[in-house]
């Protein structure tokens, strides 16, 4: 398998190029007097930086032959089929942050795995292989060297982040060499894009086929202006890699390409390009954030919707054994009147002729918010109708309208 990513050698040619022109230009323009700003500028990142490297040493959980020989294990073998002569430390560090990342200081090489990482694969942990192989990749090409180095470079539209992603690629690539099986790629990946338990059931043709809809403009001009592909292209050419055929994305939408030539990376840059980005940007956050909202809130209601839905079969059970509703779960054989959703802490409780009511929050007004399900006899028979108290119709599920 072909290691490098096609476009990562003539990106980083060209990042050096224009970086050593800026370098050369700014040392001999300042008479060499930058190179003291320079000095300055590093030392205080040397220790904003030892601040992180100094926190993983005196909280995080080396690997070692002796603590989780088996991530030991893992590690050395991956450096191994890489040919990387030195073992970088290896760190679990418990973070809100699911991922892994390699760092360098003073020298020396370190990869951290978040917990949360190595707890969403237990049940496949040979899929930590490709973290692991991700992260020496970075260390084997150097990236964190050269980062530093293509700085002046990295700020410019299109070419900084066309190389971060090359460089992604790139790692994706060591990544897949370290693996056991083409499995493994493909849980590592869906771990990162479906969480640390919704993984073990995605459709992997599914969310390859989203791959199709990358053409359209917003897809494109937020591709083309990020440093990190979509996941969705990093896994298929993950398994093209390791199958060791070459793999071709759609084509990314023309005037996307255009307008990015105005985005310096992170929105660095003269006075246009910045009103453009300023621009953008409150058009996306009008549009988008209370789209996010009105998301999250209909994605939490269909939620409690199903966990009451559940509880359905059992209220009918006891009213044709018994001749009656229950008055509270208690009845039902738990432990209290009224329950919680597992996910959204919303509380469950039973009211008047078995109807099931799920307490969602209030309202504006402070009108208290309820999804309730209500039990309808026919002929000995018992329907259930849905409904919505104090709710917007629209964030509500299809069947609940």
């Amino acid at each position: 398998m072909e290691l490098i990513y096609k476009h990562e050698k003539t990106l980083i040619r060209i990042a050096i190029t224009i970086s050593a022109i800026f370098w050369t230009a700014l040392i001999v323009g300042t008479l060499g007097i930058a190179l003291i700003y320079f000095l300055f500028g590093y030392l205080f990142f040397l220790f904003a930086h030892s601040a992180f490297i100094s926190y993983l040493k005196g909280t995080g959980v080396k690997i070692t032959p002796e603590q989780y020989p088996d991530l030991y294990e893992r590690l050395t073998r991956c450096c191994d089929k890489i040919e990387l002569k030195e073992i970088p430390e290896a760190y679990i560090l418990r973070a809100d942050f699911f991922n892994a990342l390699a760092t360098r200081f003073r020298g020396r090489h370190f990869i951290v795995l978040f917990s949360d990482i190595i707890d969403a694969l237990e049940e496949q942990p040979d899929a930590l292989d490709f973290y692991i192989g991700h992260e020496l990749g970075h260390i084997h090409r150097k990236h964190l060297t050269w980062n530093v180095f293509t700085m002046p470079a990295s700020i410019l539209p299109l070419l900084g982040a066309a190389l971060r992603r090359a460089e992604e690629y790139t790692c994706d690539r060591y990544g897949a060499v370290c693996c056991q099986s083409e499995d493994d790629i493909k849980a590592a990946i869906a771990a990162l894009a479906a969480g640390d338990t919704r993984w073990k059931t995605i459709n992997v043709d599914a969310y390859l086929g989203q791959i199709e809809a990358t053409n359209g403009f917003w897809m494109s001009f937020n591709e083309l202006n990020g440093d990190y592909p979509w996941l969705t292209k990093r896994m298929a050419s993950a398994i093209a890699a390791s199958r060791g055929e070459e793999i071709s994305h759609p084509r990314r939408h023309l005037f996307a390409w255009i307008l990015s030539i105005f985005i310096p990376r992170f929105g660095a840059g003269g006075g246009a390009s910045i009103l453009v980005t300023i621009a953008i940007i409150g058009i996306l956050a009008a549009v988008a954030i209370p789209a996010y909202q009105q998301y999250t809130l209909k994605a939490k209601y269909t939620t409690a919707y199903s966990e009451a839905q559940a509880l359905q079969t059992q209220v009918a059970e006891y009213a044709v054994e018994n001749q009656t509703w229950p008055k509270s779960f208690q009845e039902l054989g738990f432990e209290s009147e009224t329950l919680n959703t597992q996910t959204t802490n919303y509380e469950i409780a039973l009211y008047n002729s078995g109807t099931i009511g799920v307490n969602v929050g209030t309202d504006k007004q402070g009108e208290e918010q309820y999804i309730v399900l209500e039990p309808e006899v026919n002929d000995g028979v018992i329907s259930w109708n849905c409904a919505g108290q104090n709710l917007d119709v629209q964030l509500l599920p299809t069947s609940c309208r």
